[in-house]
């Protein structure tokens, strides 16, 4: 081999070289840049399981509260008159006086449970009418008051005149 040719095979082995570490270089970087984004996307997996860890402990707290006070299923009848009787019963123990009751059709929307309410005119003091509040608001009997409207007596300045709708949710019998 000649002289020439040597520094040939030498520029086009250097060439060939340089040309290959060009594409291994390219090659390594794709590598780099996937093993960082799947770093960067397990990192993210753990934050978010460590946030689901921590909030399923009160979730749990949740559910096994719900799993103690869930009412039996039942009809939307004895559920409706069972909830006017005892707000009836509880404004009477109270010394409420009861001016009217309406009752209000079913709300059966819901996925797991239907809601049987009515609606009552109350009359009394501001105490008896808290304290009627406080016992119709039970949480673990699936009942509370809302749509409240309070507002004084036209006859006597010591009463105060009241209009709730109660609700009761329950689990509709199948």
């Amino acid at each position: 081999m000649s002289d020439r040719e040597k520094k040939l095979l030498a520029l086009l082995l250097f060439a060939g070289f340089f040309i290959a570490n060009l594409f291994f270089f390219k090659f390594y970087n794709e590598k780099k840049l996937t093993y960082a984004n799947d770093l960067t996307a397990a990192k993210a997996s753990l934050q978010q399981a460590i946030m689901f860890s921590e909030s399923s402990a009160s979730i749990t707290d949740e559910m096994e509260w719900l799993a103690t006070n869930e009412p039996a299923p039942s009809a939307y009848q004895p559920v409706q008159s069972g909830l006017q009787k005892f707000a009836v019963t509880q404004a009477h123990n109270l010394g409420l006086t009861v001016k009217s009751q309406e009752l209000l059709p079913t709300d059966d929307t819901g996925a797991y449970y239907n809601r049987a309410q009515f609606r009552i005119n109350l009359t009394g003091r501001e105490e008896a009418l808290y304290k009627w509040f406080n016992e119709v608001n039970d949480p673990a009997a699936f009942r509370s008051a809302y749509q409240i409207r309070l507002s004084p007596n036209s006859t006597d300045d010591t009463l105060i005149d009241c209009s709730a709708t109660l609700a009761q949710w329950f689990p509709p019998a199948i």
